[in-house]
C-alpha cells in the first residue's frame, strides 16, 4: 500500500491556504482552485503545510486518503507552475486556428470544428499543427485536452488525426491487393 496519504502538502511562497469543514481553497499567482474532499477524511493547516487525515485503517479509507492528498497537491501546483498539455495534429491539410473563444480545428471535415475554453483554461494554437491547452486545473486541462483529440483520433493505417505530442499511434498494414484472384 501507498504512504503517500501520510506525507504533508507544502504550500510555497505566495500560496495561501484555508479549510473550511472538508472544503480546501488555494490560491496563488495562477489563480485559485476549490475542492471538497469526503466527509469521513480531515485537512487542517499547520506550519504552512496540508495536512489530510484518516479516521482508520480499512481500505476505503486508505485509498481515499492517499487520492485526498494527491489531488491537493496537484492543486497548489497548480496555482504555482499551472499544466500544460500539448497536441499534434497529423495529416495534409489538418489544421488549428486560434480564436478569441477557443480553437477552431479543420480536420478533414465539411466543416469546421469549433473548440470553446471553458474558464480557467487557454487554449492556443501556437503553430497550425501544435495545439496547447494550459490552466491552473490538472483535471480541466485534461479534460479539455483529451476532448480535442476526440474530435479526430489518430487512425492506425496513415496515422491522420489529432495525438498528444509524444504518443504512439500503433499502425497497420493495408490491404495488398494482389493474390485476390483465383
Amino acid at each position: 500500500m501507498s504512504r503517500i496519504g501520510r506525507r504533508p502538502v507544502p504550500l510555497p511562497k505566495g500560496v495561501t491556504a484555508s479549510v473550511a469543514g472538508n472544503t480546501v481553497v488555494v490560491k496563488g499567482p495562477k489563480g485559485e482552485l476549490t475542492h471538497t474532499i469526503p466527509g469521513e477524511l480531515g485537512v487542517r493547516l499547520e506550519d504552512g503545510q496540508l495536512i489530510v487525515t484518516r479516521p482508520s485503517e480499512a481500505t476505503k479509507h486508505k485509498s481515499l486518503h492517499g487520492l485526498s492528498r494527491t489531488l491537493v497537491a496537484n492543486m497548489v501546483e497548480g496555482v504555482t507552475k499551472g499544466y500544460e498539455k500539448s497536441l499534434e495534429i497529423v495529416g495534409v491539410g489538418y489544421r488549428a486556428e486560434t480564436k478569441p473563444f477557443g480553437v477552431v480545428l479543420l480536420v478533414g471535415y465539411s466543416h469546421p470544428v469549433e473548440v470553446k475554453a471553458p474558464a480557467g483554461v487557454t487554449i492556443t494554437a501556437a503553430q497550425p499543427t501544435v495545439v496547447k491547452v494550459s490552466g491552473s486545473d490538472k483535471e480541466l486541462v485534461g479534460r479539455v485536452a483529451a476532448e480535442i483529440r476526440a474530435v479526430r483520433p489518430p487512425e492506425p493505417y496513415k496515422g491522420k488525426g489529432i495525438r498528444y505530442t509524444g504518443e504512439h499511434v500503433r499502425r497497420k498494414a493495408g490491404k495488398t491487393g494482389a493474390g485476390a484472384t483465383k
